[in-house]
């Protein structure tokens, strides 16, 4: 798995066409009017790991596996979505899926290329999606409650579990407040991710910006990363991935980075910061037969991870030997690293490090 991450912003910030930039597709139509965007479009990438390439062209492996990322391009949303303008709820509820959600935000001036509003005015978009979120979550929360109440006072122990997280984030919402701000004990956090609120997914904001303001931003991405509060802000230009995404070859799209002052493209800092963001990690698989990276959550124990590639390396997990991605490529083998003693032996305690290069025993 990598991760799931839904794009939302007003119409005409250049969602699309930094989903086909990203996606190297033209698969979601990019036009000059409020949603163009028919149906949310989903696609899946390679998720870039230079660390990747180099264990497997080191291990002469036959087959190299990165892992996926998915965009959920969504429909412009416009004030009043929540309550059915534009095109409503029904693409609201596809952001309830995604683990992340990535905030496209306009920063560009073009007299061509209409605002929905009139103006460029980032603060003004920021909220007024943040609002159709905020609405449409407390629309999903008071529907459930009168059910909730029935069947706790039936002694359904379930259900009052439920109905006093679902109570507290009523309030939150009702005051203004999205619904990850609501101060829940730890055992009850598994509750309020099972209610899929919008507003408890955590937040990217992705400026958009002329290609010339790329490198050092403009006054736009100043105040939107002031109202960010924290949650990471990436300057990009869509502009300027449409155009990475349509050279032929990496030594292609590294020159023309470079003729710009880059030194990566948008999609691999959106990458890193979604992976901050949602605290994950990758290890890796190496051999002759294939390379592979695998993402897990920060924390997740050797037998956690084993998991992610069969249930049964989990069940009948004995130890993991385990290299670090650094050392693997230092001494030039996996029989290097063990002569070196580069390569451990871990247990079932061992809390996996990004990087690691893993081969699990397993007895079912």
């Amino acid at each position: 798995m990598g991760f799931n991450c839904g794009i939302v912003g007003l119409p005409n910030v250049g969602k699309s066409t930094l989903f086909n930039a990203l996606t190297s597709t033209a698969s979601a139509e990019s036009a000059n009017y409020p949603f163009c965007t028919i149906e949310p479009n989903v696609g899946r990438i390679a998720v870039p790991d230079e660390r990747l390439w180099k264990l497997s062209k080191l291990a002469h492996s036959a087959t190299t596996i990165p892992t996926q990322l998915e965009f959920v391009d969504i429909a412009g949303i416009v004030k009043g979505a929540s309550s059915g303008e534009g095109l409503g709820n029904k693409f609201l509820a596809n952001i309830r899926e995604t683990d992340a959600i990535l905030h496209v935000v306009r920063c560009f001036e073009n007299e061509d290329i209409t605002h929905v509003s009139g103006k460029v005015d980032p603060i003004s978009d920021i909220d007024t999606i943040n609002t159709e979120l905020l609405i449409a979550d407390l629309e999903s929360v008071e529907n459930r409650i009168p059910n909730l109440e029935k069947k706790a006072k039936s002694g359904d122990k379930q259900s009052k579990e439920i109905l006093d997280v679902i109570l507290k984030v009523y309030e939150m919402l009702k005051n203004g407040q999205p619904a990850i701000k609501t101060e829940i004990s730890e055992d009850k956090q598994r509750v309020l991710k099972q209610l899929q609120l919008i507003t408890t997914k955590p937040v990217m904001y992705v400026c958009n910006v002329a290609e010339s303001e790329v490198v050092s931003g403009n006054g736009f991405t100043e105040k939107v990363i002031e109202k960010a509060e924290g949650n990471p802000v990436v300057i990009i230009s869509a502009a300027i991935e449409a155009e990475i995404a349509m050279l032929p070859s990496e030594e292609d799209k590294m020159a023309f980075l470079n003729d710009l002052g880059l030194s990566e493209t948008g999609l691999n800092r959106v990458v890193k910061r979604g992976y901050d963001l949602l605290g994950l990690i990758t290890f890796f698989t190496v051999g002759e037969k294939e390379s592979r990276a695998w993402t897990i959550s920060k924390g997740t124990k050797a037998p956690g991870a084993a998991g992610t590639i069969h249930t049964d390396f989990e069940r009948g997990f004995i130890c993991a030997e385990t290299i670090s991605w650094r050392d693997y490529l230092k001494c030039g083998s996996e029989q290097e690293a063990k002569k070196s003693g580069k390569l451990r032996l871990e247990g079932k305690d061992y809390v996996v490090q990004d990087g690691d290069v893993m081969h699990f025993r397993f007895n079912v």
